[in-house]
C-alpha cells in the first residue's frame, strides 16, 4: 500500500483532500520526551534531543500575533521539557480563544513542571492528556513501567485544582489509543467505560474522551513491521475507510509547525516528511493563512484518520 492507494480511495468516492479555512495552529516543540511509547508516530523519547529554540518560539508567537487562529495546539514530544513553555503559554493565551497543551501526564508530574498546572489554570489552557487504558497492565505495555501510578496521581492533582470538574471552566480531555495492531472501540462506549472505571475506582473525572487509531508511522510502524502486522493493519485501516470523515479532517483546517519552524498540514505529515505546499516553508514566511483549495499531500498513513469515526 502506498500514497497512490489513498489517492485512488479518494477518487473512488469522488473526493479530493484539499484545505478549507485554516482555524488552528499546531506547534510541535520537539521530539524530546521522557517516555518512548510503542505507538508514537514521531519516535519521540529520552534519547531524542530535537527541541524548538528560542528564535523559533519567537517566530511562532509572531505568527500567532499577525494571523487569526481560533485554536493553538502545543504538542511534542513532551511540551513540558521545553524550557520556553511558560513564556509560550503567557504569550499565546491572549491570542486565541482556545489554547491546548498535550501531555503524557508523566512529564507534567516532574518536579521541574510543578508550576505548570497553576499556569494552565490561570490561562484556562485546555489539557489534552494521554491515557491508553483504565488499567495498569495495558497502559504500561504501551508506555512503560511505573507510568500508571504517576498518571493517576497527576490526574487527581488536576482534578484538585478544578480541571475536569463540571462548572469549573477548566477542560481536561483524555486521549486513548489501542495498545496493539487493532482499531479502537467505539468512542461513546469507551468514554462511558472510562468515566465509570476512573470515577468508581479512583475518584477521577474528566471533560471529554477521544479515541484514535494508531498511525502507521515512526515507532509504531517499525513495531508493525517487526511483528509481521504491517500488511494486516493497513488492510484493517483501508477496509474501515469512511468517506464521511474527509470533510472534517484536521489537515484541512490547521497548519502544523515543527521544532525548526517548517510547516506541514498536520503532525502526521510532519512525521512522514510531507511539507505543506510540498516545499519547505518557514513559519516566518507565513504572511497569510493558506488558501482554501490547496492540495494536502497524502500517504498510506492517512487511512488512520479516515477509519471509523476518523481523526478530526
Amino acid at each position: 500500500m502506498n500514497t497512490c492507494d489513498f489517492k485512488k480511495e479518494l477518487e473512488r468516492h469522488n473526493l479530493q483532500l484539499t484545505r478549507a479555512e485554516t482555524t488552528a495552529l499546531q506547534v510541535n516543540i520537539g521530539l524530546a520526551c521522557d517516555l518512548a511509547c510503542r505507538h508514537c508516530h514521531l519516535e519521540a523519547g529520552p534519547a531524542r534531543t530535537e527541541m524548538m529554540d528560542e528564535e523559533t518560539v519567537s517566530a511562532v508567537i509572531q505568527c500567532a500575533r499577525r494571523l487569526p487562529f481560533n485554536t493553538i495546539d502545543i504538542t511534542g514530544g513532551a511540551p513540558e521539557l521545553l524550557p520556553f513553555l511558560p513564556h509560550m503559554i503567557e504569550s499565546l493565551a491572549p491570542l486565541a480563544p482556545h489554547l491546548i497543551v498535550r501531555t503524557n501526564l508523566v512529564s507534567l508530574a516532574r518536579p521541574e513542571s510543578k508550576l505548570l498546572p497553576e499556569l494552565y489554570r490561570h490561562h484556562k489552557v485546555i489539557i489534552s492528556a494521554s491515557l491508553p487504558a483504565t488499567n495498569a497492565s495495558q497502559t504500561e505495555s504501551q508506555r512503560g513501567s511505573g507510568v500508571w501510578a504517576t498518571s493517576l496521581s497527576m490526574l487527581k492533582e488536576l482534578n484538585r485544582i478544578g480541571y475536569g470538574v463540571e462548572g469549573s471552566g477548566l477542560q481536561l480531555d483524555l486521549i486513548s489509543n489501542p495498545a496493539g495492531a487493532f482499531l479502537p472501540a467505539g468512542q461513546a462506549q469507551t468514554e462511558r467505560r472510562y468515566r465509570q472505571d476512573l470515577q468508581r475506582r479512583h475518584g477521577i473525572v474528566f471533560t471529554n474522551l477521544y479515541t484514535f487509531a494508531n498511525v502507521p508511522l515512526g515507532r509504531f510502524r517499525a513495531w508493525l513491521e517487526q511483528s509481521g502486522n504491517l500488511d494486516s493493519y493497513l488492510k484493517k485501516l483501508s477496509g474501515s475507510f469512511n468517506s464521511c470523515t474527509v470533510a472534517g479532517l484536521m489537515c484541512r483546517s490547521q497548519i502544523s509547525v515543527d521544532w525548526n519552524g517548517f510547516l506541514y498540514d498536520c503532525d502526521f505529515n510532519l512525521a512522514a516528511g510531507l511539507h505543506h505546499g510540498e516545499r519547505r516553508i518557514h513559519i516566518s514566511e507565513l504572511k497569510q493563512l493558506p488558501a482554501c483549495g490547496t492540495a494536502v499531500p497524502v500517504g498510506d498513513h492517512c487511512y488512520a484518520c479516515t477509519a471509523g469515526s476518523g481523526f478530526t
